[in-house]
């Protein structure tokens, strides 16, 4: 299994999805294994969801950041 792939599939579904956001907030251990189709022993599984975290977390904040630098521009 690409780890990194499913992460950025899972990144994709976050961003898209908010129904399955909230329901990755909630227990990202069952959302993730919903996406996967599959259970994963627990170190495998919380990898993927520290870096789902982590994406999820550094797009937002380069998504807010690029508006104020945007704006900085005009």
């Amino acid at each position: 299994m690409d780890i990194k792939a499913k992460i950025e599939e899972i990144v994709e579904k976050v961003k898209a999805d908010p129904d399955f956001a909230e329901d990755f907030k909630k227990d990202p251990i069952k959302a993730v294994e919903g996406i996967l189709g599959v259970d994963l022993p627990d170190d495998q599984i919380n990898s993927i969801i520290d870096g789902v975290k982590a994406k999820v977390s550094f797009d937002g904040i380069a998504d807010k950041l690029g508006g104020l630098f945007g704006g900085l521009k005009k």
